[in-house]
């Protein structure tokens, strides 16, 4: 029986069936692997290697800029061909490193390390910054910030997100059926740094097998527990999440933390346990290559760097001409004029469709649908308008900041109104001159 949600959302076709049964299989890149320097939120990462030098998979390659920002390390061996501006998914030119792979995959030394258990918590997160995690559910936030609490004992919930809402997207799926004591034991370390709180493992009711998987995980865990939500889009979202846990509701100008919780990616906490277990930074993910347009759609664990115009071939080549291509999901993923960008840490899959549907928009006809669905009961028709006008106090104070940029609204539109994609062009303009 799920737990009961929030309110609004909407039910799009999840398309999972295409990747559910299919195991993580480990790809290997075959041509230049490229590291852009910002690939997370706050300051870009500077480099320490130079054009001609040799590097070893799992070597640092760019170091942090300040507390907020996060390394980066070389995810193959090979050379350094060049450090320049590369494009990414973002469709932005972002100065990035070049390493030529010698196919060899020589290792770094692995580091001696005390048990977990035996580490002060100053020391974790300190292992936590230096492997380079950030939020892989694609906010890219660096990890040791949020873990870091002014008070740790205030955390009631550290709550890892299992639920994957996106559409076509498994990769979070596989991991919890195929590893899911590795997912406990990275839980486990995470609560060891706040002591009075319960770690949350938060699923959809549709994810049967992952559910069955976790709950012989945690069977002898006293402070873990499972709980299982409507499958419902975008159950995933951060506020969402807190609120069908905790009944708490927060906005744009509060942390979790402020409602007592921290909230992690099933493969960022992963990766937590691949620093503090193994001494492993951060270098490949999990990563769901799909769509109609593909003959063999797979979950892939795949070196960060690597090209997405290689993952195609990966998935058995195409079956049907490409028509569009998406890194991530349909709802909130980003549509990608060209493939040959590189997989970065917040790169949850590459969609490839067989159609590219683009609907001309009409005048709106005041239905209220958009509204309805707005998890966070906003007015999508009015704010867009608002956007597209330009009136920036009255976006403002009809609380536009507010936005998730789910796309929920888009989606119901009978009128087929880009109106997310307006409302979040107006919040990002807003922020970038910073105002909230």
């Amino acid at each position: 029986m799920a737990h009961v949600t929030f309110k609004g959302g909407v039910f799009p076709h999840k398309r999972k069936r295409f990747t559910r049964e299919k195991v993580l299989e480990e790809y290997f890149p075959k041509g230049d692997l490229v590291y852009p320097l910002l690939q997370h939120v706050g300051g870009m990462a500077v480099p320490v290697v130079s054009p001609g030098e040799r590097v070893l998979e799992g070597q640092l390659i760019a170091k942090a800029s300040g507390d907020i920002s996060a390394p980066v390390h070389a995810s193959v061996s090979g050379t350094v061909k060049a450090v320049e501006p590369r494009m990414t998914v973002s469709g932005k030119m972002i100065p990035s490193i070049v390493v030529e792979n010698d196919g060899q995959y020589e290792k770094i030394s692995a580091p001696e390390m005390r048990p977990w258990q035996e580490m002060e918590a100053g020391e974790k997160l300190r292992r936590i910054r230096e492997a380079g995690i950030v939020g892989m559910g694609g906010a890219g936030f660096p990890t040791h910030i949020k873990l870091a609490v002014q008070n740790p004992k205030k955390i009631k919930y550290v709550i890892v997100n299992g639920t994957e809402c996106e559409p076509y997207m498994t990769g979070d799926y596989r991991r919890m059926v195929e590893e899911p004591e590795k997912l406990v034991e990275g839980l486990e370390i995470v609560l060891s740094l706040f002591e009075r709180a319960v770690g949350v493992l938060a699923l959809e009711d549709n994810k049967r097998d992952a559910i069955t998987a976790l709950q012989l995980a945690v069977r002898k865990e006293s402070r873990m527990e499972i709980r299982v939500f409507e499958t419902k889009y975008p159950q995933g979202a951060e506020r969402m999440l807190i609120y069908s846990v905790t009944g708490m509701e927060i906005d744009s100008t509060r942390l979790p933390a402020d409602a007592g919780c921290i909230v992690l990616n099933v493969e960022t906490v992963c990766a937590v346990r691949r620093a503090l277990a193994e001494g492993l930074p951060l270098t490949q993910r999990a990563l769901t290559v799909t769509g109609k347009a593909l003959k063999n759609p797979k979950n892939l664990l795949v070196r960060l760097g690597t090209s997405f115009a290689e993952l195609p071939d990966a998935a058995g080549g195409f079956l049907k001409e490409p028509k569009k291509f998406v890194c991530g999901g349909p709802m909130r993923g980003t549509a990608l004029p060209d493939l040959n960008v590189p997989v970065e840490k917040t790169s949850a899959g590459l969609l490839c469709m067989s159609k590219d549907y683009v609907f001309k928009p009409s005048a709106c006809i005041r239905c209220g649908a958009c509204a309805e669905v707005c998890p966070i009961h906003l007015l999508p028709a009015r704010l867009s308008e608002l956007a597209v006008e330009e009136k920036e106090e009255e976006f403002r104070r009809m609380h536009g900041m507010e936005c998730l940029g789910c796309g929920s609204c888009s989606y119901v539109c009978p009128a087929r109104k880009a109106l997310a994609p307006s409302i979040q062009g107006m919040r990002r303009k807003l922020l970038a001159q910073g105002k909230r």
